[in-house]
């Protein structure tokens, strides 16, 4: 596998971590279950899956009124995808 490729599958699974983290902490919090943190959910984002954060929290409707991460995930995933495409060019 070629550095480009694993580039991108591991900007994917990522993004797929952050998606599911999501997803979890919410049905979590439905259930009034323990919680993952906060610092867990923007460690996963700063390392390639604020794409997927953002789009968990916007289709799972998680974490939406609290400022830092209505702001926070989708500045962070457009700084992502910026570095991404910089990235998958020069390589």
């Amino acid at each position: 596998m070629d550095i480009k490729t694993t580039f991108v599958v591991c900007y994917l699974v990522m993004n797929l971590i952050g998606l599911f983290i999501m997803r979890d902490d919410k049905n979590r919090a439905i259930h009034h279950q323990y919680r993952i943190s906060e610092k867990t959910l923007w460690i996963t984002a700063f390392f390639g899956g604020a794409v997927g954060t953002t789009a968990g929290m916007k289709l799972f409707r998680h974490k939406t009124k609290h400022l830092s991460f209505k702001m926070g995930f989708p500045a962070l995933a457009v700084i992502e995808i910026i570095l991404f495409i910089v990235l998958l060019v020069k390589y």
